[in-house]
């Protein structure tokens, strides 16, 4: 199979959001050639730190796409090139009898608040802390999810013991092996490994090439003071969110390079 990263030019377009007027403000370019630099392998991103929030409508957005019903399993949508390589990823494992289907992709932070706060009802037997912690096993706090930036999407199940014998083993193997290759990275693995934060996800794969940049400006950009207006938002800081959870990533994620 052919890597599908080999021949883009990527410019990147930094920017940050005036709240009073909408205007977006360049602050750095940072430009990155892997292969070659022909004009249809340009792609620009124009980032804001409202975007990375996940504080945007994605179906309005026009760097965003409705996944097919062919590979979904509800209404999904996704960043364009992250849709298009994962079609790539797809008819790769489509030929050695495997099927990739998405059963989750972008959630923007009120989504994401949505399902943290059904969550934090649920478990209203715990103190705050607990309950915090106990949500934070698996979802995230809403403006810190990697799912706010259209890079990540969840595959076939969101069970763990699905993935350990039969069919389920068969698909997890298949992408371990070859996911890298079409720029998907399982950013959630075991914590034997010093990492922090969620534990294993074995359906969680991350689309790098967009999502490390987009970790770089909210490490630049995003404070604790950033995340509130939901239920516990006051423990974000108690907890170290940013360091712990959104920066709790496999190594082989943390130390990619383009």
């Amino acid at each position: 199979m052919k890597p599908i990263l080999s021949t883009f030019f990527f410019v990147l377009l930094i920017v940050s959001c005036n709240q009073n007027d909408n205007k977006l403000v360049t602050t750095e370019i940072i430009k990155k050639a892997i292969d070659s630099i022909e004009p249809n392998n340009i792609l620009q991103l124009k980032i804001s730190k409202e975007f990375v929030l996940g504080k945007f409508n994605y179906k309005k957005d026009s760097t965003f796409i409705k996944v097919s019903s062919d590979y979904s399993t509800k209404e999904i949508y996704l960043n364009k090139q992250v849709y298009n390589a994962f079609l790539d990823m797809y008819n790769a494992a489509k030929n050695d009898s495997i099927e990739l289907k998405i059963v989750s992709g972008t959630r923007n932070f009120y989504e994401q608040k949505a399902i943290w706060e059904r969550k934090w009802r649920k478990y209203n037997y715990l103190a705050p802390k607990q309950r915090t912690l106990k949500i934070l096993e698996f979802s995230s706090m809403p403006t810190t999810s990697r799912h706010h930036w259209g890079t990540d999407i969840d595959l076939i199940s969101l069970s763990n013991l699905y993935f350990s014998n039969g069919k389920g083993q068969k698909e997890y193997d298949w992408l371990k092996k070859n996911a890298n290759d079409f720029g998907f990275y399982q950013v959630y693995t075991k914590k034997d490994n010093g990492r922090t934060g969620y534990n294993l996800e074995k359906w969680h794969w991350s689309f790098l090439p967009l999502a490390s940049y987009y970790l770089e400006f909210y490490n630049n950009n995003v404070t604790l003071d950033d995340i509130t207006e939901f239920k516990g938002s006051e423990l974000a800081k108690e907890l170290n969110i940013i360091e712990t959870y959104v920066n709790g990533i496999a190594k082989k994620a943390i130390n990619y390079k383009q």
